[in-house]
């Protein structure tokens, strides 16, 4: 087992969520809970916290940083499936160490604002969060494979633009941690079942 990967997944996973999270609350004082101004603030705060998780620790480990790209890395057999497990629980501790922060940061309710709540019913934000995954995961599986050294780009960029298109639908979760940790760590899991079982329902 590389440990020094395992390290990166949580290092990259703890920024990727606690930058994001941090630019929701920025984006919901700074705009005083106008949706338009989230909008425009936050899918930039979560494609350039990837951005950096990927410059940081993305070398080390391959740059997962969500269950559902280890998912389909396990299934395009890139990686095995010990491997994929580890990722797995190494991601979900990045993603509550950054929520935990959050709460010493903040406040529960800060945090609670920042767990991604459908807007809709939980029919369409489930299929929503299901093909946004599957597009990003598209994504990254074939940039990864034939152009590899665009990816460090190419993937936060398509993250901006399903944040765009999903937030206002689903909360344009696309993982699984990311929505799990805050949830949790707020104490309201309600809903949260959409986000854990779209990234392994995209067929990934």
């Amino acid at each position: 087992m590389n440990v020094r990967a395992l390290v990166a997944e949580a290092v990259g996973t703890f920024i990727l969520v606690g930058v994001g999270s941090l630019t929701i609350v920025s984006a919901l004082v700074a705009g005083q809970g106008n949706s338009t101004f989230i909008l425009l603030v936050v899918p930039f705060g979560f494609g350039l916290a990837l951005l950096g998780a990927l410059a940081v620790a993305g070398h080390v480990s391959g740059g997962h940083f969500n269950p559902a790209v280890t998912l389909a890395a396990v299934l395009d057999r890139r990686i095995d499936i010990v491997t994929g497990i580890a990722y797995l629980v190494a991601q979900v501790v990045g993603a509550f160490g950054a929520s935990l922060a959050m709460l010493l940061l903040t406040s529960r309710e800060f945090v609670a604002a920042t767990r991604t709540v459908p807007g809709l019913t939980d029919g369409p934000s489930f299929a929503t969060e299901v093909i946004l995954t599957a597009i990003f995961v598209a994504v990254i599986l074939t940039i990864t494979r034939t152009h590899p050294t665009h990816a460090v780009f190419v993937i936060p960029i398509t993250l901006v633009v399903i944040h765009f298109a999903g937030i206002p639908l689903s909360g344009a979760s696309v993982n699984p941690a990311r929505s799990l940790a805050p949830a949790a760590v707020a104490g309201n899991l309600e809903s949260v079942w959409i986000y854990l079982t779209a990234g392994p329902c995209t067929g990934s």
